[in-house]
């Protein structure tokens, strides 16, 4: 699968208002900057720490039986395209988070890891999401670290952003509710047309 399409996808994903901008926004409003700062780092971090886990379960699960990947394949396309209807029946985007209070670089780090490993949605999104764009002919480990390795470094980078930018994010008007329908949208039909393309690419095999 072209690398081009996993860049623009994990691009569009990765700018997608969620539970992680909204956590960095949080943060970033009780601590200031380097409270934001030390919470993108432990998400980051925390996200590592499912790409690794994605990697090695993933190539062990291939290793065992290619039948069993390429059902995860199946399955991975599915649960992109239902993310995608979710996100688009999505009423409000949320980027502002309930009222938090400051915590410290060193906690905001800690919780950041905690709160980024702990997320269920996360590693079933690398598990779905991964697959789709290595070769399984060429050794797995290398492939899904480094594609997940890109997507986390997208999300950090969008969330150190987002820190910069959080007092602005966070005026009210139609604006900025304007501007976060139309990522939501644009990251939903994203998500649907992905799915849709690589189930019907792989059948065309």
């Amino acid at each position: 699968m072209s690398f081009l399409t996993f860049l623009l996808a994990a691009i569009v994903l990765a700018i997608t208002p969620g539970p992680g901008i909204a956590y960095v926004v949080a943060r970033s409003v009780a601590g200031g900057r380097s409270e934001g700062l030390a919470s993108c780092l432990g998400t980051g971090l925390g996200g590592l720490l499912h790409v690794l886990a994605a990697a090695f379960g993933l190539s062990l699960l291939v290793a065992q039986s290619a039948l069993a990947f390429d059902l995860i394949k199946y399955l991975g396309a599915a649960y992109l395209i239902y993310l995608g209807i979710r996100l688009l029946l999505r009423r409000e985007a949320g980027l502002v988070a309930k009222p938090v209070t400051s915590l410290g670089a060193w906690r905001a780090l800690v919780e950041g890891i905690v709160v980024e490993a702990l997320n269920v949605k996360t590693a079933l999104f690398f598990l779905a999401f991964l697959p789709q764009f290595v070769s399984p002919g060429e050794p797995l480990v290398p492939q899904l670290a480094l594609l997940g390795s890109i997507c986390v470094a997208l999300n950090t980078l969008v969330d150190v952003l987002v820190v910069f930018g959080s007092v602005r994010l966070l005026q009210s008007g139609t604006t900025r509710r304007a501007r976060e329908r139309l990522l939501t949208r644009v990251s939903g039909f994203t998500l649907i047309g992905l799915g849709a393309y690589l189930a019907l690419a792989r059948r065309q095999l």
